[in-house]
C-alpha cells in the first residue's frame, strides 16, 4: 500500500510539472491546437515518441533536449487530443484558459483513475519495465490509433481512440516517474 501512495504523489507530481507546461503555453499562444484534427494530434504523439525511441537507441539527441521534454509533450497532446474528441463538434477556435485548464484537470484526473485501477490489477508491474519498452508500448498504442482513424473509428473489439490516448498518458507518466527517479538516485 505504501508503494500506491507512492505511485500517486510520483504522478501528481510529474503530472504538474506538464500541467504547468500545459497551461502557460495556454497562455501564451490561446488553443491555436483547436484547429488540427484528433488524427493530426495523434502525428504530434508519433513524432515525439519516435525521437524519444531514436534518442535510446542512438544514444544521444544533436538537439539540446533531453527525452523528459517529449513525453511531456506526449502527455499534454493526449490530452488536446481527448478535448477535441469531447468538444466533437463545438467549432469554437478559442477556448478560455480557465476552461481549457479545467478540461486538463478533468481528463488528467480521469487518467490518474485508470491507472490507480490498473495499478492494483497489475501490481505494479510497470516499476520494473524499462523506460524503453513503455517507449515502444506508447508507439503501439500510436499505431493501433491511427488504425482506429483510418478506420473511421469503427473497431470490432477494441477499445476506442481515447482509452489508448489515457494508455499513453499514464505510461508516458510512469516513463517521467523513473526518470525521476533515476536522477535522484
Amino acid at each position: 500500500m505504501i508503494t500506491m501512495m507512492n505511485t500517486s504523489q510520483q504522478y501528481d507530481k510529474a503530472l504538474a510539472k506538464c500541467k504547468d507546461i500545459f497551461s502557460k503555453k495556454t497562455t501564451d499562444y490561446g488553443t491555436a491546437w483547436r484547429i488540427l484534427r484528433t488524427s493530426s494530434l495523434t502525428d504530434q504523439i508519433f513524432i515525439k515518441a519516435n525521437r524519444i525511441r531514436t534518442i535510446q537507441e542512438n544514444g544521444l539527441s544533436k538537439v539540446d533536449e533531453g527525452i523528459e521534454p517529449e513525453f511531456i509533450g506526449i502527455i499534454n497532446y493526449c490530452i488536446m487530443a481527448i478535448i477535441q474528441l469531447e468538444l466533437g463538434n463545438d467549432d469554437r477556435m478559442e477556448l478560455g484558459t480557465k476552461e481549457t485548464v479545467n478540461y486538463y484537470e478533468k481528463f488528467s484526473q480521469e487518467a490518474k483513475s485508470l491507472m490507480e485501477d490498473k495499478n492494483h490489477d497489475y501490481g505494479e508491474a510497470w516499476r520494473d519495465m524499462r523506460i524503453s519498452s513503455l517507449t515502444d508500448l506508447i508507439l503501439m498504442k500510436i499505431l493501433r490509433v491511427k488504425q482506429i482513424e483510418d478506420n473511421k473509428g469503427k473497431t470490432l473489439i477494441s477499445e476506442g481512440i481515447d482509452a489508448n490516448y489515457y494508455d499513453m498518458i499514464n505510461y508516458a507518466l510512469f516513463a517521467l516517474i523513473k526518470i525521476s527517479e533515476i536522477e535522484n538516485s
